[in-house]
């Protein structure tokens, strides 16, 4: 029988939402023990929080120099729990601290280790990892022989669980010498928001790669937003190649929507990008690709050119305005 060990993260004084998604991974997996870990300063009510809501048996890491995230400091408390638990299987979450620290534990384990899931199911007891390569065109299925596996899961990439669990609390001793960390936590600096704040758009419409060209968004895209009385978007690799501003995009990276209607064009759906606007209210995806993974999420899919699919919608849109 495999052991699960969740490792949460805290944000904002409460326990991120990827974590009950875990925890939603985890509780599906039959025949699985499912334990956790909690790691912070004063954070019991979060570790009971958890406990009664899919965490199972939750070990709580608790020390001043765990209030704020510390690869050498989390990683020793991930360590002893990992050790306190007997687990095999490791779940964290797909964020910057979960990828920060991830493969330093799975070394330190002597583990294989699975990034970037969206999927995790059980084979013989052994964890089955499924993740999108490829931009998004394919998923990989993967499987290890080690002993333990240390996993990160992208968030998003499953619903939070729901509902209640009978679940325990203990306190989990972890020595760490404050003093011979190497480095120290000094403050949280959030840069004011500027630009474009998509968050409150009703409607957006993104472009990604298959647009082609910068030119191509003031060309194509930005008149069906402006048609619409909308904004305009972009998935990340639009953003990476300069074609816009960071504050264009849409995703795991960038910004999360919730639009009354979304117009993916040229969007293959990577899950980091599937993460940022899949709550969308109503989604309609053109693309050329009849295999691209956004149309698994899309309400409408048009396969086809968008450089003639969005024009020609463009103009209808403005014949019907008057």
């Amino acid at each position: 029988m495999s052991t699960i060990l969740i490792v949460t993260e805290i944000q904002n004084g409460a326990l991120r939402e990827a974590s009950y998604e875990l925890a939603a991974i985890a509780q599906k997996l039959d025949g699985a023990s499912v334990k956790s870990v909690v790691i912070g300063q004063g954070v019991d009510a979060l570790a009971a929080e958890f406990a009664s809501k899919g965490g199972g048996e939750v070990f709580v890491a608790d020390d001043p120099a765990l209030a704020h995230y510390s690869v050498e400091a989390h990683g020793t408390a991930i360590r002893a729990a990992v050790e306190a638990s007997g687990a095999d299987l490791v779940l964290l979450s797909n964020t910057p601290s979960g990828w920060d620290v991830a493969p330093r534990i799975a070394a330190a384990l002597d583990a294989a280790f699975v990034s970037d899931c969206f999927d995790i199911t059980l084979d013989g007891g052994k964890p089955v990892c499924r993740r999108r390569v490829f931009n998004g065109k394919l998923n990989a299925t993967l499987a290890t022989s080690a002993d333990k596996v240390v996993a990160t899961v992208q968030p998003g990439a499953t619903a939070a669980f729901e509902g209640s669990t009978d679940g325990s609390v203990s306190k989990l001793d972890v020595a760490i010498d404050a003093g011979g960390l190497k480095a120290r936590f000094v403050e949280i600096k959030q840069s004011a928001a500027t630009g474009v704040d998509l968050t409150k758009a009703e409607v957006i419409v993104s472009g990604g790669r298959g647009v082609g060209d910068p030119e191509k968004f003031s060309e194509v895209i930005k008149p069906l937003a402006d048609a619409l009385g909308g904004a305009m978007g972009a998935s990340r690799p639009v953003v990476d190649a300069g074609w816009l501003p960071h504050e264009y995009q849409v995703g795991s990276s960038g910004q999360t929507v919730q639009p009354k209607l979304y117009i993916a064009c040229g969007i293959s759906g990577a899950i980091q990008h599937l993460v940022g606007m899949k709550s969308s209210n109503f989604i309609i995806a053109v693309n050329k690709d009849p295999d691209a993974p956004i149309f698994e999420i899309a309400d409408l899919g048009v396969v086809g050119d968008l450089f003639e699919v969005i024009p020609a919608l463009t103009k209808a849109i403005t014949a019907a305005k008057g």
